[in-house]
């Protein structure tokens, strides 16, 4: 973690209060937003919620954090299984102020009306549909409009970094349309033991896939159609984008509008990073929690740009993207921090987060 502060995060700390947040779902995405949520100068875990008692809501209570029973079945359960349990689900909303539900896709839905009923502000994750909150969510594109709201949807991982990447080149006045090409994981790595596809390919079934029309709710005004694909493989996705401009333009105007933008970083093939294991190594020797990446990994010197048309290859950690994102969430519901650029800033400052993972030879 960095040690010197930025004055965006002097500015949090000066006028903070701290957000008091439940996690409702410990699994691969709940359990990296209760550890940034933890390392927040503005905010505080009351505690996370599940209905699981095996290894990985063990690991919650041996990180000391107070685990509630999502149901009472679970509650049950936890007992049985001589797990101590802080209380219910409708305990732990008595004592927040957010609640980000990162409960498995289409289960969600079903909790928002016991969240209005606690009076409590809830972010969903992208497995719901944008008709949940009337609202979906990426920080660097549309953090204003959800300020104050009662609920809004971080979009997918994909979705994620589309409107980053995509966002970011239409901010700067360069990007016409956009098609693209996206090569999903098959599985999450911690599920591959249960099932997956291996040794093959599987398109999905109708083009435009769901990650364009999805990045439309945040940015109505992008031109993108998305083709999709899962892949044999667990760790991360890769996108394929070509782009047509508004206007003849060099290779250097369009990284300088990537390089403008946050959570953006860059990766060089020339630095052996050749493929996606190799960006999930690289994570694991700058010493990420996890092997985590929560920028958009652009490679640099794949970025290809002839007249008013560009190419360009990134790579996306399913895992952990969308977590800077539901952060930022949380504040802009609670209305704490009323500029997006300085939420984004404190974030990424606390996180860690680069502009390029190595550096530059040429620089």
């Amino acid at each position: 973690m960095p040690t010197q502060r930025t004055h965006d995060t002097e500015q949090v700390l000066e006028a903070r209060m701290n957000i008091r947040v439940a996690v409702n779902g410990y699994g691969v995405i709940g359990k990296r937003v209760a550890d940034a949520v933890r390392v927040m100068p503005d905010m505080e875990l009351v505690g996370v919620a599940d209905v699981a008692t095996d290894w990985r809501v063990r690991t919650a209570v041996g990180l000391g954090l107070d685990v509630f029973a999502a149901t009472t079945d679970a509650g049950t359960a936890m007992r049985a299984a001589r797990m101590p349990v802080a209380g219910t689900v409708a305990d732990l909303l008595s004592q927040v102020d957010v609640v980000v539900d990162t409960t498995p896709k289409k289960v969600a839905a079903l909790n928002l009306e016991a969240y209005r009923a606690a009076g409590v502000k809830a972010v969903f994750q992208g497995g719901e549909s944008h008709a949940t909150t009337g609202h979906s969510f990426v920080a660097q594109a549309n953090y204003a409009t959800a300020l104050g709201r009662d609920t809004t949807r971080v979009v997918s991982c994909n979705t994620t970094s589309i409107v980053r990447v995509l966002g970011a080149l239409q901010d700067a006045d360069l990007l016409a349309r956009a098609r693209g090409v996206l090569i999903r994981r098959a599985t999450d790595p911690g599920e591959s033991h249960q099932g997956g596809i291996m040794n093959t390919l599987v398109p999905e079934s109708s083009i435009p896939s769901h990650q364009g029309p999805d990045a439309r709710t945040v940015r109505p005004d992008l031109d993108v159609v998305t083709i999709a694909a899962k892949a044999a493989h667990t760790q991360t996705h890769t996108h394929f984008w070509t782009l047509q401009l508004t206007r003849v333009a060099s290779r250097e105007e369009v990284l300088e509008a990537l390089r403008a933008a946050p959570r953006i970083a860059f990766i060089r093939m020339a630095d052996g990073l050749t493929a996606s294991n190799t960006t999930v190594e690289l994570m694991r020797d700058l010493g990420r929690p996890r092997g985590d990446m929560w920028e958009v990994a652009v490679w640099e010197d794949v970025l290809t740009v002839e007249g008013d048309e560009a190419y360009l290859t990134y790579q996306v950690n399913n895992e952990s993207i969308v977590i800077p994102e539901t952060i930022d969430a949380i504040r802009a519901l609670a209305g704490t921090v009323t500029d997006g650029a300085t939420s984004i800033a404190t974030t990424d400052e606390v996180l860690g987060m680069r502009r390029d993972f190595l550096p530059d030879p040429s620089a």
